[in-house]
């Protein structure tokens, strides 16, 4: 089943590589189904079924390749395995103490609810396996790091979502290498939360990121979302969306007509053009053509952000964003 895996995961990546060459699934009365096709209709979730896959089929490489290396490494030395382990794994074990087993009970009752005498001695077990694993990784490293090891297990494609950028407010290099879309409801908790990040992004690749704003109200929760939206629009017009995304964000989630007025006060704008803009109006089809592009995408929630297309959800800390942003610099060279 693995070997299958293996094979239709480097056939996709292969024909993804090869000028957009798609293999043909299946074909009903003449018309032909591509993998292109089965990835549009499934798209996030075959990445999940694929990306999980890899990850079994890479542990599984990997202890295969250790236990390759541990066979020939005691047939060097004309011993057992079972003996090489000994020598370069158990004899370099320390003891459990009684403390950490009762530290480790402390930490844990809660989770075990059994009574400390009942179990002492299978945390104790627990423990001590626990150093033999790590010792032994530690070892088969030594091993992988005198030896040539060449890998062809190939990763799965990366699924991108298609997203316009037509008309979206940004900031950051227009050229730049990664794009962040951001999916936001300007009443929303986590979206205020995750602002920060973007501004340490930012800073911390100058000239390779820019950020694309787009709106996904939440009309059932927070019924004011929406006309903050159109009101930041409104902004964007007079060249200023930025500050006024800002100050929504500083005073969120105030955001009746009145505080929506205030805040064009605040920055600066001219307030009879912001008035008879957001009166009228102007913005409410750009974003609803955002909500209905987040439909389209499966967002439920905020907030919700696209990097160079690949999805990640949630008000996450900044080595998740950096993570992805590194990989994609290092793809685009």
């Amino acid at each position: 089943m693995i070997a299958v895996g293996v094979l239709s995961t480097a056939l996709i990546f292969t024909s993804c590589k090869k000028g957009h060459q798609h293999l043909q699934l299946a074909e009903v009365d003449g018309q032909v189904i591509s993998s292109a096709d089965l990835d549009r209709a499934g798209g996030k979730e075959l990445l999940h079924q694929r990306e999980a896959l890899y990850k079994l089929e890479q542990k599984k490489l990997d202890e295969y390749i250790g236990a390759m290396l541990l066979t020939k490494e005691a047939r060097r030395r004309g011993v057992a395995v079972t003996t090489l382990l000994d020598q370069e794994v158990n004899s370099k074990i320390a003891p459990v103490r009684d403390g950490e087993v009762t530290a480790f009970y402390e930490s844990n009752k809660e989770r075990l609810r059994v009574e400390f005498e009942k179990i002492r001695e299978q945390i104790r077990q627990y423990l001590h396996e626990q150093r033999v694993e790590t010792q032994k990784t530690i070892y088969v490293d030594s091993l992988r790091a005198n030896a040539k090891i060449v890998t062809y297990l190939k990763p799965p494609p990366v699924f991108r979502a298609d997203i316009s950028l037509n008309g979206a407010p940004s900031k950051g290099a227009e050229k730049a290498a990664v794009t962040i879309v951001k999916f936001e409801d300007f009443q929303c908790p986590y979206c205020k939360a995750v602002q920060p990040t973007f501004a340490e992004l930012l800073k911390r690749y100058n000239g390779k990121v820019k950020i694309v704003h787009k709106d996904l109200p939440l009309d059932a929760i927070h019924p004011q979302a929406r006309q903050a939206a159109e009101a930041a629009r409104c902004a964007g017009e007079q060249g200023k969306f930025w500050e006024y995304h800002d100050k929504l964000y500083a005073y969120t989630p105030k955001a009746s007509v009145d505080d929506l007025k205030s805040y064009a006060k605040d920055v600066n704008l001219d307030t009879k053009k912001f008035e008879q803009c957001f009166a009228g109006g102007r913005f409410k089809a750009a974003v609803q053509q955002n909500v209905s592009e987040g439909a389209e995408l499966g967002l439920t929630g905020t907030p919700a952000f696209f990097i160079n297309g690949r999805e990640i959800t949630g008000a996450q800390p900044i080595e998740a964003f950096a993570a992805i942003i590194d990989d994609e610099l290092a793809r685009s060279k």
